[in-house]
């Protein structure tokens, strides 16, 4: 057994083996890409920045409930709401710290009306941090910008929830 050892080491096996390896994966095709140019897939699930959707007649919809409000764990979201002239509840106030949002998921689930949802964004950095403070007008703006990718993941991962 130490004769095996001794020839291998002498013999510089290891390294001989590593470099066939190198060798081997330097004429295989390469699985980068060039990031700002190409992007790779994401998961219909993917959890991104927020936005506030409304419905085709171009109403909010968020009916006040609060309910993303009290599940939040990391309580980055901020509801104040009145009655309308008609009786329904929508919000006057609907904040999001995207400093403290921890991207659970949990306002999203606990939505009832598919409100408030995370986009497929993730390119949202920003050089301060009072542009990380989300208020409603920004929400309604990004679910009107990404309200296309939106629907189709919430389509293509219906079948699970």
């Amino acid at each position: 057994m130490s004769l095996v050892k001794s020839i291998k080491a002498l013999g510089l096996f290891e390294i001989v083996r590593g470099m066939g390896l190198t060798l081997y994966y330097f004429f295989k095709a390469k699985v980068t890409i060039n990031y700002p140019f190409e992007k790779g897939p994401l998961s219909p699930r993917f959890r991104g920045e927020h936005a506030l959707r409304r419905y085709p007649n171009g109403e909010e919809r968020c009916i006040a409930c609060k309910l993303c409000e009290a599940i939040c764990p990391a309580q980055a979201i901020t509801i104040e709401a009145e009655t309308r002239e008609d009786g329904s509840r929508r919000t006057t106030r609907y904040d999001i710290d995207m400093t403290k949002c921890i991207y659970c998921g949990y306002c999203q689930e606990a939505c009832p009306v598919d409100a408030i949802v995370e986009t497929p964004n993730f390119e949202f950095a920003t050089e301060t941090h009072e542009e990380l403070l989300y208020n409603k007008e920004r929400l309604l703006a990004n679910g009107e910008r990404w309200e296309s990718a939106i629907a189709a993941n919430i389509k293509q991962d219906a079948e699970y929830r």
